[in-house]
């Protein structure tokens, strides 16, 4: 039976939980996430661009890297080089007023942060949002990408190398590792892409109101609600 066509016409989430082990909040385990459209409800780079006029051809490029129609490493460098000049206070002008936390952000982290899990965000975004969204939330890591910024303007350049889907997927398995938490204890939870490797490697992998590629690749999805619906399938 496909019961994706019955969930979208009934307007509910349907999971059918697999014989095989699956995360218990009885035991400590490990949540890594996706930022943006996931942790938060916008992606930060098209709104930057929007202080630029070039919002349109901008997200243009991020929906087609999104849906794995484009290289993400590719995309990414094109798209970070048409910001070049912009004044880098622009970045916490967007985190003061468009960014805004997914429904439910908090109370899934807060609810496995209280059973003892590890937190932590991993995004192919800006470590300006990382950065504050790990202390905002009391995560235990984050990794992104840092903009170079020279006399206070971006230069459309980024230091180190970009994190992508394999960095997402290296991510997760070595800080599980690293904390001694077995793969059947780690959540990932994405909407692109680039989120895919790293939920097809965790115990219970969640596309989150994610493109439809995403959507059928993973093995669990949430497509109505907020991120606290993915206790529910614990």
């Amino acid at each position: 039976m496909h019961l994706r066509p019955l969930s979208e016409r009934l307007g509910v989430d349907i999971a059918i939980t697999p014989l095989k082990p699956s995360p218990s909040l009885a035991e400590p385990g490990l949540l890594l996430m996706d930022m943006d459209s996931t942790l938060i409800q916008c992606e930060c780079i098209d709104e930057i661009a929007d202080f630029m006029g070039i919002k349109p051809q901008i997200a243009a490029i991020t929906q087609l890297s999104m849906e794995g129609k484009l290289d993400f490493a590719a995309s990414f460098t094109e798209r970070v080089k048409l910001l070049r000049g912009l004044d880098a206070g622009v970045l916490q002008q967007v985190l003061d007023e468009r960014i805004r936390l997914t429904e439910g952000a908090q109370s899934l982290i807060r609810g496995l942060q209280a059973h003892g899990w590890k937190t932590g965000l991993v995004s192919g975004g800006f470590t300006f949002y990382t950065n504050h969204f790990e202390k905002m939330l009391g995560l235990d890591f984050s990794m992104g990408n840092e903009l170079e910024i020279v006399d206070g303007k971006l230069t459309g350049g980024f230091h180190g190398s970009i994190v992508d889907a394999n960095s997402k997927r290296t991510a997760l398995l070595s800080k599980a590792a690293a904390w001694n938490i077995p793969m059947t204890q780690t959540i990932a939870i994405g909407d692109g892409a680039n989120d895919l490797p790293m939920i097809e490697a965790a115990g219970m992998g969640i596309a989150f109101h994610a493109k439809p590629r995403v959507r059928e690749l993973a093995p669990y999805s949430l497509s109505h609600g907020g991120l606290d619906r993915a206790l529910d399938l614990l």
